[in-house]
């Protein structure tokens, strides 16, 4: 655990330091190879599954090195067709900021043995695959996708027009080492999971060492960093660091040994197994998985180079999330939560300085809090298995109805149905925005962040969906910088106080000012319930509706009775807590049975809708995508959800429009709709694909099938949406 976290924190600060240039996801062309298009029954065949790279982006080799990942591949065969282990090419080995990794850049193509039974009729026979990589610039995305080809059983072997090329491929691949003498051993302890692992050379051999490739392993890791003892003027001792993950030590390593004969000469690569501890031995018969046969070892194969070559950086991203999180304050979202604070700095104008700044790092520390609290929630998600998104509490039934109640009994609190008096139990829920002390300036941050998570801002999305494709620190830390953002204008006055001099002081007007806001988180209540009753068929409507008339009781009896009352205040706590009972128990956990809804039908999702300007709304899919753009059509996506404030506002002022209607109508577009309501992992990986973190996004497909699509900014204007339509019209003339 140690070693993991110190791992996982020197890559944060590495990204910290990096700067970001190209957002859009790079478009690998993945193809599948055959050395032959006709081959005997009973032999064998060489694929190669070859990416095509995007310039400047890379992927990785067998063991990516710090956070990467290699490429994998799944195969769909027929009987009789068997494939055997990838063989590696030689990667790049790169350094960054002290991270290590083995890329591969341009292009690659990665082999693959196929044996053909003697089984097999004459015919053809289809060759399958699903490959699954990441493709890396300043950010990484984890993309798939399908390669097929044919091959004929027939009665003679004829080579294809690639087999050359993969003859050529082959020869890259480094070759098991021959009678090269090699030892290794530990040779320092420097914490109780990590050791100094020595590799020595022969001197008589002529080899010096230039580097050593270790392959996966995982029981440990070994670290990128080399050094070098010569003990003439050659280097044949090599120290590597390893981790060990397991209560045992591995008693053998396997890799690539990149060697030397002379100063300034080309590497040669082996692939070496050594036995830790034995003395100097000759590598000739032990491979890993993957290997060339020895008829396949080329003792004509080319020198094998390497070059070291450093990624530029991306403080721009960190800016991004930065001023993202800012703008985040003035979103619809946290309105109602803006104006709580700046009431609160009212109360605050009478306090000191000291008492004011304390108070204003006591919000931004609620507010980092939550998005400490967001960022594991994400890590966890991923961790599992699952695509994360910015939101995604909104897609649980659970969360939206707390989150409903809770802002009913702020609401009931400014309208004086209750009062706050710190310490009691009762109170609790409601102290989350109303307090005036420490924990209210702590909680206000609280919820100004969970109501902040609907809305992205301009360059948060963008910020938030690079970050989502980080490893767990890198999510943290740009999590932390959004939440900066988002508490820094309050911070910065409660620095200053005299800043907020231009604010009326405190008098009467300010319990008025208080029921007021009572109404804007009355509105914000209800548009949580809208949402919720959506997880709760079609009774959802009566039953949260009871569930708030029943709490708002509650809290009524409990502030009348309990709070203002001067008699029996026993009896009124009683029914106070039956009504509490009552909502948990009959309604909460019977009626809506909250823990496990049913699964609702996005009926939106999966039928053809009319919007109110006569806009034809299609279901959005992929595959429907490929075939409208097939047919030449201009195509606008829409992916959007009923939470999602920001896709309101655009749907209302520049989608859902006449002009909007009529260029689609001239143009002969196609417009269609991803609804993001309720959480589905297609929508979710196109909104990664994008480097976007959540809806909405809102894609432009030109008329010309091979042109990328045209991403349109967060907030929407007619004259953005309009002048991408007629871009995208222009492309297919």
């Amino acid at each position: 655990m140690r070693y993991r976290f110190g791992k996982l924190l020197s890559i944060g600060l590495a990204w910290l330091t990096l700067a970001a240039s190209g957002l859009r996801a790079a478009e690998t062309q993945v193809s599948l190879w055959l050395d032959k298009k006709q081959a005997v029954a009973g032999g064998s065949v060489l694929a190669g599954v070859h990416f095509k790279l995007k310039e400047e982006w890379h992927t990785y080799w067998r063991y990516g090195g710090d956070a990467a990942q290699p490429p994998s591949i799944s195969w769909s065969l027929p009987e009789g067709v068997e494939a055997g282990a990838i063989r590696w090419p030689l990667p790049v080995k790169e350094e960054s900021f002290g991270l290590y990794s083995y890329a591969y850049h341009e292009e690659v193509a990665l082999l693959v043995p196929i044996s053909l039974s003697t089984e097999l009729k004459p015919g053809p026979v289809e060759i399958k695959a699903e490959i699954s990589w990441l493709e890396c610039k300043e950010s990484c995305v984890p993309k798939n996708g399908n390669v097929t080809a044919t091959l004929t059983i027939g009665d003679s072997d004829q080579p294809s027009d690639l087999a050359s090329t993969l003859a050529e491929w082959n020869t890259k691949v480094p070759p098991i080492a021959k009678d090269l003498k090699l030892k290794a051993d530990w040779s320092e302890n420097v914490a109780e999971d990590e050791r100094k692992l020595t590799f020595e050379l022969a001197s008589e051999q002529g080899f010096h060492w230039k580097d050593f490739y270790p392959f996966e392993s995982e029981s440990f890791e070994i670290g990128g960093a080399s050094q070098y003892a010569p003990p003439d003027s050659k280097p044949l001792r090599l120290t590597k660091t390893l981790l060990n993950w397991e209560e045992t030590w591995p008693d053998k390593i396997s890799g690539i040994a990149m060697l030397s004969k002379d100063e300034g000469s080309e590497s040669i690569a082996y692939e070496v197994t050594v036995i830790l501890g034995k003395d100097f031995t000759s590598i000739s018969s032990e491979s890993s998985p993957g290997a060339p046969s020895d008829a396949e070892q080329a003792s004509t194969l080319p020198p094998a180079t390497t070059e070291n070559s450093g990624s530029p950086g991306y403080p721009v991203m960190l800016l991004f999330a930065f001023i993202g999180g800012f703008i985040l304050n003035f979103m619809p979202c946290v309105l109602p939560v803006i104006s709580l604070k700046i009431l609160g700095f009212v109360h605050q104008s009478k306090e000191t300085p000291k008492r004011i700044f304390h108070m204003g790092l006591l919000y931004g520390m609620g507010v980092l809090f939550s998005f400490w609290i967001m960022a594991g929630l994400v890590i966890g998600v991923q961790s599992a298995g699952n695509l994360a998104n910015w939101g995604m509490q909104f897609q649980n039934p659970q969360f939206l109805v707390l989150m409903t109640l809770l802002v009913t009994l702020v609401a009931l609190n400014f309208f004086g149905v209750f009062e706050i008096t710190g310490g009691r139990l009762t109170g609790a829920a409601s102290a989350v925005a109303s307090r005036e002390g420490n924990m209210g300036a702590f909680f206000n941050g609280v919820l100004a962040t969970v109501l902040a998570t609907p809305c992205t801002a301009p360059f948060l999305g963008s910020a938030l969906g690079f970050a989502f494709t980080q490893p767990p620190l890198g999510i943290l830390l740009f999590f932390t910088t959004v939440a900066l953002g988002l508490a820094f204008p309050y911070i910065l006055l409660s620095w200053n106080p005299a800043w907020l001099g231009i604010l009326p002081k405190p008098g009467p007007w300010m319990e008025r000012f208080k029921i007021f806001m009572g109404f804007p988180m009355i509105a914000t209540a209800i548009w949580l319930y809208t949402i919720a009753r959506l997880h709760f068929g079609e009774s959802g409507d009566l039953w949260l509706g009871m569930l708030m008339v029943i709490v708002a009781l509650g809290a009524w009896i409990y502030g009348e009775f309990v709070q203002r009352g001067s008699k029996r205040k026993g009896l009124a706590l009683g029914i106070s807590l039956v009504c509490g009972a009552l909502a948990y128990g009959w309604i909460l956990e019977k009626e809506l049975n909250w823990r496990h809804p049913l699964n609702p039908n996005n009926k939106a999702a999966t039928k053809t809708i009319q919007g109110k300007n006569g806009i034809i709304w299609h279901p959005w899919s992929e595959e429907a995508v490929a075939t409208a753009r097939r047919d030449g059509k201009v195509i606008l996506v829409d992916f959007t959800a009923k939470w999602c404030q920001n896709c309101q506002v655009n749907k209302k002022t520049s989608i859902e429009i006449t002009p909007v209607r009529e260029k689609l109508e001239n143009i002969d577009g196609l417009s269609m709709r991803g609804d993001y309501t309720f959480y589905d992992p297609e929508i979710t990986k196109q909104l990664q694909n994008y480097q976007r973190s959540g809806v909405p996004l809102v894609l432009i497909f030109p008329a010309d099938e091979d042109a990328d699509p045209i991403i349109l900014p967060e907030l929407l204007t007619p004259g953005i949406v309009l002048n991408a339509l007629d871009q995208a019209a222009k492309q297919g003339t």
